[in-house]
């Protein structure tokens, strides 16, 4: 009996054997299954799925980044290299080798400048050269020159305005205030004056972002109404020509303004009378240029500083974030004296940047780059100031800000701005003690 029971035990245990994986099988069998009618019910996707399959998986990037693998040129290296290259060389335009060419287009400029019209010239490659010929071959001769480099990225109206108040006798005439709305109705007084030579006024790249602005656009439209006062203008973006309605670019200048004419009467003429020339040199933009960051690519679009701003090292603010005035105050609060004399001078320039009109509509909360201070001339200020008498110690003050992102830089040559809104920052300057 013993036997057959554990032979009995035997087979139930064999059979249990064989039953055992014969129920797994069953179960992955099964499972397999479902698996391949859930594939086959997922055949057709819709839009909405393939759109989230394609989203949903990761995108491979790679970390070698091109201004890390190749180191960016240093400004004499970069001149060196252009000085060197023959790209344009195979090509030129008549008026660079010619100087027939060129004294025929100059007489012929000067002549429309003297009938009351104000040149603009258009074409490809940097007219720089070409108008600064003009200016003291012809325009020089006949009385006063202001050059003004609109394509920097960091020139202002107010810029400009400075520069032709330094004609003699010019700061003699009495000043209504200090907007650049006063000082151009002071300058067009001064030469309304039968007695004043007259002013030949070239703006290369007319064009350019801060010359845009509804301000700027209305200085420099009373400017050109003058008749004393000759417009030379170059200009490179393509749709430049749509910055003047048709009436603003064929109205004749105005008849001189008197003495006692104010500023909203200088203001209104709107007459920029312009005569277009094709002034096509097909020379590089060396100068035009000359302040991008030569190892981005992205900089050479053309948006100025707004888009450099974005790179690693522009801090919190290039991608949008704005310092509250409490963040601020925490900082300031923490901070030495000659930092605070520091933050405020900044800011005050800042403001003072943005009331001029730089930023047009948006009320200079948008892009705050173009209001930025470059690092030489914030420098020279700190040293002036007594606030820091070196490199060493101007840049430490700003550590502790950069830290906090309060004071952001970008660029090639460096500029520093604070990404703080226009009210805010008021608002916090008048927290800080006034310079003395």
């Amino acid at each position: 009996m013993s036997v057959h029971s554990s032979s009995d035990e035997e087979s139930i245990s064999s059979v249990g054997s064989i039953v055992g994986p014969s129920t797994k099988a069953k179960g992955k069998r099964k499972a397999a299954l479902d698996d391949d009618e859930d594939d086959k019910r997922f055949i057709v996707q819709t839009a909405f799925d393939s759109y989230f399959l394609s989203t949903s998986t990761r995108s491979q990037t790679s970390a070698n980044v091109f201004s890390n693998l190749v180191a960016p040129l240093s400004a004499e290296e970069y001149a060196e290299a252009i000085g060197s290259a023959h790209f344009y060389s195979t090509v030129q335009s008549k008026l660079v080798t010619s100087k027939v060419a060129r004294d025929e287009l100059f007489t012929r400029m000067m002549l429309e400048l003297q009938e009351g019209f104000n040149v603009l010239c258009y074409g490809y490659g940097s007219k720089r050269t070409l108008l600064n010929q003009l200016a003291t071959e012809r325009c020089a001769k006949k009385g006063h020159v202001v050059v003004a480099n609109a394509f920097r990225p960091h020139f202002t109206m107010k810029d400009m305005l400075a520069s032709i108040e330094r004609v003699p006798g010019l700061a003699d005439w009495p000043l209504d205030s200090t907007t650049v709305e006063g000082q151009t109705a002071r300058v067009v007084r001064f030469f309304s004056d039968p007695q004043t030579r007259e002013l030949y006024l070239i703006v290369h790249n007319i064009d350019a972002a801060s010359m845009r602005a509804p301000r700027a656009r209305s200085c420099i439209a009373a400017l050109a109404s003058c008749p004393k006062i000759h417009l030379i203008a170059s200009v490179d973006h393509i749709n430049a020509p749509l910055l003047w309605t048709s009436a603003e670019a064929t109205t004749r200048k105005s008849p001189i303004m008197t003495d006692d004419a104010d500023a909203t009467a200088v203001l209104g003429a709107r007459a920029f009378n312009w005569l277009w020339h094709d002034a096509t040199t097909l020379l590089p933009y060396d100068a035009e240029l000359a302040h991008v960051d030569r190892s981005s690519l992205s900089a050479a679009h053309g948006g100025g500083p707004a888009r450099r701003g974005k790179g690693a090292d522009a801090g919190p603010a290039a991608a949008g974030t704005m310092v509250s005035e409490t963040a601020a105050q925490h900082v300031l609060a923490s901070v030495t004296a000659k930092a605070k004399r520091l933050f405020a001078f900044m800011a005050g320039r800042q403001l003072e940047s943005i009331a001029n009109g730089a930023e047009g509509e948006e009320g200079g909360n948008t892009n705050l780059q173009a209001h930025a201070i470059p690092y030489d001339v914030l420098f020279a200020a700190a040293r002036d100031k007594f606030i820091a008498t070196n490199d060493t110690a101007l840049r430490a003050l700003l550590h502790e800000f950069r830290d906090h992102g309060l004071v952001v830089g970008a660029g090639s040559p460096e500029a520093l701005w604070i990404p703080m809104r226009k009210e805010r920052l008021a608002s916090v300057l008048k927290t800080l003690p006034e310079e003395k």
